[in-house]
């Protein structure tokens, strides 16, 4: 039975400091990444009394948010609208060309990414909320700036922004978790760090909160509402295994080590009901000599995702991809799986002089694995692990396969294509023919799984196996299934937690208040 909780928000905490202590809260979240604190401030928001439980220490703690690039694609028509998530100015204004993310354009993305297996219902909420949402984080207090640094170029004077993304949060992912930590304080919202929650309170009939290991100690948690927001199974080499496949307890983690499916395994243990891509994850290229857990120091600085200016090439000196098939916004998350396949699970990114003013950040940072060379007979014996011979025919038939009569852009899929050899590349082809030559070492770093939690659309409550509501449960981030299939377009991930951040919070607040 529930103790009584009710009363003023400053009297309901019951806190007893022997063995075992029973704490009670009106609406208790696990984890404390974006989702997590977008449920926590709108269970607040609705009345309720708050904490959230995360398992890493205050310095690691923020899940894989803290690791995101900050990118947020979300749905608008113009300036007008962005204008609802940071200021631009009149001058800023007629100087770019911001594109459109419309509805259609948004929903078109998401279907057609993931092979039009996406659920609707979820897809269409994601994008419907997706403006109100930044705006709603903007007012929590998150800053946004516009995209110059990754998806925009100067086009004939105006500044372009292609990719539809405009906007990113300052200080990226870090700085979203920064802005919303600062939120919470300032509502009054307890966080309690090195407490990793282990099995739900559950009698058969509706959750009640939690048990959790607190340095050791066994303690539980009693609440009116449960909003589970941990994440994936990324983080563990077994779960991997069993459910992506052979070889992906090979890979790196590029965000959190605590992600390791707990919230999943204790819903399936009371019934709740799989749902989504459990044999998909978005991975992308890596640092081939990353650590294996993502560094917060770092960030997300290991990827390199410039590739579609390049060739990807792996130990036989083979491509196996299609570098050019879209923006990388679009193929970086499935791209990592690739790599992954490969010989030594590694490959090799290989660019000339007339494309080193257009690679990102990442190329330039002091921890990467990097090698030059004045002539491709040079490069080709300083690529680790891979055949010199095999690599040298694969760029003298690239060189000779691509087309001479289209012009290169690269704010545009400009069509500037090979011919005549497979893997086509269908845009940004250019002779592999201007010293010095840069190449890069990459191998498969894991962002997050797939598979998830099968919810109610309306409120983010948990289903069970027969797709009954689990009352007192919800979830939100990483652990909702049935968003994304085999791929993902880059910038949705934030985003996509905040919304479902936002609804389950408000329905855990709204249902222990009520």
């Amino acid at each position: 039975m529930l103790p009584d909780i009710s009363g003023p928000d400053t009297l309901f905490l019951r806190r007893r400091k022997e063995k075992n202590a029973v704490q009670a809260y009106d609406v208790v979240v696990v984890g404390k990444g974006n989702a997590a604190l977008c449920a926590a401030l709108a269970s607040r928001d609705e009345g309720a009394s708050v904490a959230i439980l995360e398992a890493a220490n205050e310095d690691e703690s923020g899940g894989n948010s803290r690791f995101a690039g900050g990118v947020m694609r979300f749905a608008y028509g113009g300036v007008e609208d962005l204008r609802r998530v940071t200021d631009i100015s009149d001058e800023e204004a007629a100087g770019s060309d911001f594109g459109t993310n419309t509805r259609e354009e948004f929903l078109d993305v998401l279907y057609r990414l993931t092979s039009y297996r996406t659920d609707t219902d979820l897809s269409e909420m994601l994008v419907e909320s997706s403006l109100d949402t930044m705006a709603w984080l903007r007012a929590k207090g998150a800053r946004f700036t516009l995209n110059h640094g990754r998806q925009s170029g100067m086009v004939n004077g105006r500044r372009v922004y292609f990719g539809n993304m405009p906007i990113e949060v300052n200080g990226g992912g870090a700085g979203l978790v920064q802005y919303l930590d600062a939120a919470a304080k300032k509502a009054g919202i307890e966080v309690i760090y090195e407490t990793r929650v282990t099995s739900l309170l559950y009698d058969g009939e509706r959750v009640s909160g939690v048990r959790a290991q607190q340095r050791g100690k066994a303690v539980e948690f009693r609440a009116r509402s449960v909003v589970l927001a941990c994440g994936g199974f990324e983080a563990n080499p077994e779960w991997r295994t069993r459910y992506l496949g052979p070889g992906w307890e090979l890979c790196k983690v590029r965000g959190t080590r605590f992600n390791v499916g707990d919230g999943l395994r204790m819903a399936l243990e009371i019934g709740a009901a799989p749902y989504g891509n459990w044999s998909g994850c978005h991975a992308t290229g890596w640092d081939r000599y990353a650590p294996e857990f993502g560094d917060v120091n770092v960030g997300d600085q290991f990827q390199k995702h410039s590739y579609i200016f390049g060739l990807l090439v792996n130990a036989d000196g083979r491509r196996f991809v299609d570098e050019g098939r879209d923006f990388h916004s679009f193929t970086y998350a499935k791209y990592g799986g690739e790599v992954l396949k490969q010989p030594g699970q590694f490959a090799w990114q290989v660019f000339d002089s007339k494309v080193t003013h257009l690679l990102r950040s990442e190329y330039r940072i002091k921890f990467l694995t990097k090698v030059s060379a004045n002539t491709l007979e040079e490069l080709a014996t300083k690529l680790e692990g891979v055949n010199p011979e095999g690599f040298l025919k694969t760029v003298r038939e690239f060189n000779a396969a691509v087309r001479t009569d289209v012009k290169f852009d690269h704010t545009v899929k400009d069509g500037k294509c090979t011919e005549g050899i497979e893997p086509k590349k269908s845009n940004w082809a250019q002779p592999l023919d201007t010293p010095p030559f840069d190449a890069y070492a990459t191998t498969c770093g894991i962002t997050f799984t797939f598979g998830g939690l099968r919810i109610d659309r309306e409120t983010g409550q948990v289903l069970n196996v027969h797709f009954h509501p689990i009352p007192g449960l919800y979830t939100a981030g990483e652990m909702v299934g049935g968003l994304f299939y085999f791929n993902y377009p880059s910038g949705t991930g934030l985003v996509s937690g905040a919304v479902f951040g936002r609804l389950a919070g408000t329905s855990a607040g709204r249902a222990a208040k009520s």
